[in-house]
């Protein structure tokens, strides 16, 4: 069983309440998405076909038992499902980033699925699977990715819509070098939301240059 793969790396966790925290990266080739701010787009079609045994191999090497499934968007790829059994298998804790336009409640209940719910400004809001909201449960977290104050004020209303507090953790992040930090960190402080806000560790350490 393969999976075409576009990078298999080990950093530190850049975004999710795992920032911080050493971590094995899983990034799988393709996606069914074109955001407008997509800094990956590398992994459209870059990548090569690699066994699960492989890449286990890979993840074996380090010492973290942190482990991130990222794209492109997984669940492209049915055998990423056998991939998370596998790393669970081994004690592994697995995060798996999608996009949310595909259903979510394929993996185990041990995955924690970190879903985009896409504001206007990717361009890709349309595309959302709106029942994958009905899968997430307390370990899962939902993120926003906010290019403006139009996405800012979509994106409230949507977390207060689904009460999503109640269902997840809940994550704003700015586009990188469009929506600054400090901006957004005013408006979730002057509308008293209890939403975590979200860097982008990654790049604040090493820049644009380095993929993560």
């Amino acid at each position: 069983m393969e999976l075409k793969i576009t990078e298999l790396f080990y950093s530190i966790q850049g975004e999710s309440s795992y920032i911080g925290l050493p971590c094995i990266f899983i990034r799988v080739c393709g996606c069914n998405l074109r955001c407008h701010y997509c800094d990956t787009k590398y992994a459209y079609h870059e990548g090569k076909y690699y066994s699960i045994e492989k890449i286990m191999k890979f993840v074996g090497k380090y010492h973290t038992k942190l482990v991130t499934i990222t794209g492109g968007e997984p669940l492209l790829q049915p055998s990423v499902i056998p991939l998370t059994n596998c790393l669970l298998e081994k004690g592994y804790v697995v995060l798996v980033e999608t996009n949310g336009s595909l259903p979510i409640n394929v993996f185990s209940p041990k995955v924690i699925r970190v879903m985009d719910i896409k504001c206007p400004g990717s361009g890709m809001s349309n595309f959302m699977e709106w029942k994958n909201i009905d899968y997430l449960t307390i370990k899962d977290e939902v993120k926003f990715v906010l290019s403006d104050r139009d996405d800012y004020d979509w994106a409230k209303e949507i977390v207060l819509k689904y009460r999503l507090q109640r269902r997840c953790q809940v994550l704003f992040s700015p586009v990188f070098q469009k929506l600054s930090l400090s901006i957004l960190a005013e408006w979730i402080l002057s509308d008293q939301i209890s939403v975590r806000l979200q860097p982008q560790l990654h790049k604040i350490i090493w820049g644009e240059i380095r993929r993560r």
